[in-house]
């Protein structure tokens, strides 16, 4: 199983727990099984991404599109450069049309309902595009290795009490269903989810991805989606024994922005579920529960939200990728930051920072920016998200800061969550 956990109060550890009430020699040797029990003292993390192109299939509608585009979220091309070769569904695809059913009650139909068989050797067999992304020119052949599956956005908006135990499959009203209505509870979410996972068990040569639906602006009861993505992420695998699921909160990604900038990517504050600091992080003690990146007035996700998705779910996608193939080890060494040109500028035109982020591992990194007065205020912050490594590139911002002498300091995190190693590149900025 592969897991993460929620951000929360500190607490007695279970090490702490069995120290109180077992003498000196009976807790170190329960401390030693303990620490060599995989996951317990914490799985080492693997980012990088997979040797040799890897097919994945995304089973999607229009806010995966959106994702997906090289001028919106820019996963498509991202999941390009890792190595992914990218095929995906999308309204009309396959038999019986069944691209057009990708609520949470449907996945019971994709996976386990009497005409799955079906869906799913078309699945496997997929290789073809359905929306606009860059994907790698060559098929390498074969059947899809990894299935990512997503609903829209309305399958956050759950009624119900989330404290509600879910129902036997064979009684679970949701089973087939749509998004909405009286059954579009957190307990039956659950038991559709539930009942997923003896299909994924039976199919370990298959490496599963379920991407937790994004929150809408003004859902029916918040708490809800937070509580179901929550628990997908915590406690839907508690009890699943293999390496071939992964769950990746978009629901949770998408509910804070901060830092000033358009996302709150790369900064330490705010929601994700990323790796940061060489370890997997699942972070939500520090947004809200409702979509923080709205698009045109509706609950599609904006470029800033989905990009700030693209940044945090490769790392994590490559980690568990190599959890399931069992490649151990890593990158632990952070990436160097370099600010080779100073900048000056007029006040109210265009300020043009150069920077270079050089990394032997890491292709990409998560890069911000700050502006600083000499005595080091910060005056403004650019957080640009998933860069690419190893060229000189450039951030450019209408400078409307007040004329006078700044710096400005180049920081990143490599794929890996690795800070970058001191001194941090910085030039100056000066307004005219």
């Amino acid at each position: 199983m592969q897991r993460t956990r929620t951000a929360e109060a500190p607490r007695a550890s279970a090490a702490e727990i069995v120290a109180a009430a077992l003498p000196l020699g009976a807790v170190l040797l329960l401390l030693a099984v303990w620490l060599a029990w995989p996951g317990a003292a914490g799985a080492a993390v693997n980012t990088d991404p997979p040797a040799a192109p890897v097919k994945l299939v995304f089973i999607h509608h229009s806010t995966g599109e959106a994702w997906l585009a090289d001028d919106h979220g820019g996963l498509g091309v991202t999941l390009r450069d890792n190595h992914y070769f990218v095929s995906d569904t999308n309204y009309g695809w396959g038999p019986d049309a069944i691209g057009d059913s990708t609520d949470i009650g449907h996945w019971w139909t994709w996976f386990r309902g009497p005409d799955a068989p079906t869906y799913m050797t078309a699945l496997y067999a997929e290789g073809g595009q359905n929306c606009g992304y860059s994907r790698l020119a060559d098929d390498p052949g074969g059947p899809n290795e990894i299935v990512m599956f997503k609903s829209c956005f309305p399958n956050s908006d759950l009624l119900g009490s989330a404290a509600a135990a879910p129902p036997p499959i064979a009684d679970d009203p949701l089973k087939g269903q749509g998004a909405g209505g009286d059954d579009f509870t957190v307990a039956n979410a659950k038991g559709i989810y539930k009942d997923l996972l003896p299909y994924f068990a039976a199919h370990q040569e298959k490496l599963f991805v379920a991407v937790v639906a994004p929150p809408i602006r003004a859902p029916r009861i918040p708490a809800n989606g937070r509580a179901l993505a929550d628990w997908l992420v915590d406690d839907w695998l508690a009890g699943y024994a293999y390496d071939n699921v992964f769950v990746f909160d978009f629901y949770n990604v998408l509910t804070s922005r901060s830092g000033g900038g358009s996302s709150d990517v790369g900064l330490e504050g705010g929601n994700h579920h990323r790796v940061w600091n060489g370890a997997v992080q699942h972070k939500t003690d520090d947004g809200v529960n409702h979509l923080e990146y709205p698009s045109g007035g509706d609950d599609h996700p904006s470029a800033a939200g989905d990009r700030k998705a693209t940044a945090e779910l490769l790392p994590l996608l490559n980690n568990a990728y190599n959890i399931w193939k069992g490649n151990a080890g890593g990158d632990t060494l952070g990436p160097q930051t370099l600010a080779p040109r100073a900048c000056s500028v007029r006040k109210g035109k265009t300020a043009t920072l150069y920077y270079m982020i050089t990394d032997d591992k890491s292709a990409s990194a998560t890069v911000t920016i700050t502006v600083t007065t000499p005595g080091g205020t910060v005056k403004k912050t650019l957080a640009l998200g998933l860069r690419p490594t190893g060229q000189e590139s450039r951030a450019r911002f209408t400078c409307k800061l007040a004329r006078g002498s700044y710096r400005f300091t180049v920081d990143a995190r490599d794929l890996a969550g690795n800070a970058a190693q001191t001194p941090l590149g910085s030039n100056t900025l000066t307004v005219r």
